[in-house]
């Protein structure tokens, strides 16, 4: 389900953003479950909850902190989102990608969106980190479905490379020298909240997931309808059902991610110094 974008919310929402943390930088992040420390890592910053912002959606997710966190990170300035909203909260999909459309209406060029997601491909482990490749949309929905206002983006955009493979390469060179692991896989986007079942990881594996999310790929959307560059990378929270004999449980992901985010801070530092 969705309905059609309102451009003037977006952009009352933009200029409340100048407002409060003044010139937007050229890069935004979007940080998922128990990835909050990134935003906390960053110097000389300015934040502001996102229930202070009009017509902002506001999580009900453990995990997503609620607040835009505009600062410094590897010496140049850059926004962090520390949490989303997600379809299974209730939200349609134009409040799901409200956020990113209004870092695009604010003039940020480069989106990094994060999660923590379900392992598919068993050559990863718990912990793992992975540049997103492509996505496969489950959801049962589309952003852009409905009337097209053209002053965001054309009636039906190109998606043959969602994911910006400049920023890729400039991910793997980041790794590289920081000596983080990284790897790379496509990224299957499920409505949940439920977790998957072991026959539903099964047929995700068969048709070329390689993990598996209930957030991002409207995002990843919405970005390339209004011209950003985008760079997706999933922290491997936990091995899908199936895949590991362990009943899954929300906890475990957030603690898996918090052990991770020491990495995933360095990788991001990595990136962005690069940018």
């Amino acid at each position: 389900m969705t309905t059609l974008p309102n451009v003037e919310q977006i952009d009352a929402a933009a200029r409340a953003v100048r407002e409060r943390c003044g010139k937007a930088p050229a890069t935004a992040i979007v940080l998922g479950s128990g990835l909050g420390a990134v935003a906390d890592s960053l110097h000389d910053a300015s934040a502001v909850g996102y229930d202070e912002l009009p017509y902002w959606p506001v999580p009900g997710v453990i995990g997503h902190a609620g607040r835009l966190v505009v600062g410094t990170m590897a010496g140049r300035r850059v926004a962090a989102l520390s949490g989303r909203v997600h379809v299974y909260e209730g939200y349609d999909l134009s409040a799901v990608v409200f956020a990113a459309r209004v870092m695009a209406r604010l003039g940020v060029k480069e989106l990094i969106l994060t999660n923590a997601a379900g392992g598919i491909n068993t050559g990863m482990s718990s912990g793992a980190l992975m540049v997103i490749d492509d996505h496969i949309n489950l959801l049962g929905g589309n952003p852009l479905a409905g009337p097209n206002d053209g002053r965001l983006g054309p009636r039906f955009p190109d998606m043959s490379e969602v994911y910006s493979s400049r920023l890729r390469q400039v991910a793997d060179q980041a790794a590289r020298s920081a000596g983080v692991s990284l790897a790379h896989g496509v990224y299957a986007a499920v409505p949940g909240p439920s977790y998957e079942t072991p026959a539903e990881i099964r047929y995700l594996r068969a048709i070329g997931a390689d993990a598996v999310g209930m957030s991002t790929v409207p995002e990843a959307i919405a970005a390339r309808h209004m011209g950003m560059a985008v760079l997706g990378i999933s922290c491997i929270a936990n091995m899908a059902a199936g895949v590991s004999a362990q009943p899954l449980e929300s906890d475990e992901v957030l603690e898996t991610v918090r052990r991770a985010s020491g990495s995933f801070v360095t990788l991001l530092e990595g990136i962005i110094d690069r940018l």
